[in-house]
């Protein structure tokens, strides 16, 4: 191997994660994790070495001014790395890219041609893509030798079936692209990979996995494949999450241009940005913080959250013909005991039971006895899985022995 690292880089919109991989012959091992969190108010940087198990956190000094907090969170983290490793050790940089279209499902190495064509599909993800890009870019003018990759969270979805796929729309929009991408799926493929080495009796089987954080999705799989999800073209669809809104009646956005005079580009912005848990509580789009709160707002943010998970859980049962098992993940759905539990109660009639201890405890089986449906909790993890593409990519182009 003649550089013995792979870097890992998921930029988002509130946050930049950044790992480092070593190349070994079993395969991808993570070296070091590093994270910036609390964009754009706030940088909180994390530093985690698995080895030593050690983790260090402190935060620095706040993006001035916040727009430019992404431009300052990438030179913070470009920094930050080349402290720990010297650039002619990294093989490869793999990037979470949101949105691949419809011309981008297996990972590829980015050239110019490749960018443009995914700036493209910048409108249907502005809070992550043109991150996700700019990443890339920032990268590129820095260390134009190393090889870049990028990753498609849609990749996972694109075994919908055509049903899945289409909205009820004239059939030459769907043909340009109008359809269902779904999101996340890098969480998701980890998740399946996860259940097809530890469990894989219900890998096999029906299982819906509920992805919920700053960004919340579900996805319904069958023997480990994607069949239903929540998300759709954008990634705006769905569960309602920290600031953007979820589902909505499309006759709302026609009344909000045409009778009340808002612009395109507000509505947009308020769509992504002002509402969710953040519009409803009109507090926050953390799910702590509206815990926390005896605002009753607060309450109805969270009230209003788990009902639509519950909802969506029972759509997603009727996708599969029936659930054999749930899988919480995500940093709400890891750390929130309280909204598990709260979720858990109004499915009992699947056959969903929680055993509070094991609940409250953040085990890996949260099932009690009586229960029909296995739920589970398992720590998502896509760095590993941008690693395993990038290890697989290298392993591709490496030219054949003569």
């Amino acid at each position: 191997m003649s550089a013995p690292v792979i870097v890992t880089l998921n930029a988002g919109s509130s946050s930049l994660r950044c790992a480092v991989f070593d190349r070994t012959p079993d395969g991808p091992t993570l070296r070091l994790r590093l994270g910036l969190r609390g964009l754009p108010e706030r940088m909180i940087w994390e530093r985690h070495a698995p080895r030593t198990n050690t983790t260090a956190t402190r935060t620095l000094a706040p993006p001035d001014p916040p727009a430019k907090a992404q431009d300052i969170a990438r030179a913070t983290m470009l920094k930050l790395l080349l402290a720990e490793i010297d650039a002619s050790e990294i093989a490869v940089v793999a990037h979470r890219v949101v949105h691949g279209g419809q011309n981008y499902g297996a990972p590829v190495v980015v050239d110019r041609d490749i960018l443009c064509a995914l700036d493209k599909l910048s409108p249907l993800a502005p809070g992550h893509q043109p991150h996700n890009l700019a990443a890339i870019r920032a990268l590129a003018e820095r260390f134009p030798q190393i090889v870049q990759i990028a990753c498609f969270d849609t990749r996972f979805h694109h075994s919908l079936s055509p049903n899945d796929r289409i909205f009820a729309l004239p059939k030459h929009l769907i043909d340009a692209g109008i359809m269902r991408y779904g999101f996340h799926g890098l969480s998701y493929e980890h998740i399946a990979t996860t259940l097809a080495k530890s469990a894989p009796a219900l890998a096999a089987g029906r299982v819906i996995v509920a992805h919920l954080g700053h960004g919340a999705s579900m996805c319904a799989m069958q023997d480990g494949r994607s069949v239903a999800t929540t998300m759709g073209m954008t990634a705006l669809d769905g569960l309602p999450m920290g600031r953007r809104s979820g589902s909505l009646d499309p006759g709302i956005l026609l009344y909000l241009i045409e009778e009340i005079g808002m612009t395109p580009a507000a509505v947009r912005q308020m769509l992504y940005e002002r509402s969710g848990l953040l519009g409803l509580s009109g507090i926050s789009g953390e799910m702590t913080t509206l815990l926390a709160s005896d605002d009753p707002n607060a309450a109805r943010a969270v009230d209003y959250f788990i009902y639509r998970c519950q909802r969506e859980i029972g759509s997603l049962s009727a996708a599969l013909g029936g659930i054999d098992g749930l899988v919480f993940t995500g940093g709400m759905g890891v750390h929130a005991h309280e909204i598990r539990k709260r979720i858990c109660a109004g499915l009992g009639w699947l056959g969903v039971v929680l055993d509070e201890n094991a609940n409250q405890n953040g085990d890996r089986n949260l099932s009690a006895q009586a229960a029909s449906v296995e739920t589970l909790l398992i720590a998502t993890n896509e760095e590993a899985v941008l690693a395993r593409h990038a290890e697989a990519l290298l392993t591709a182009r490496k030219p054949a022995m003569p």
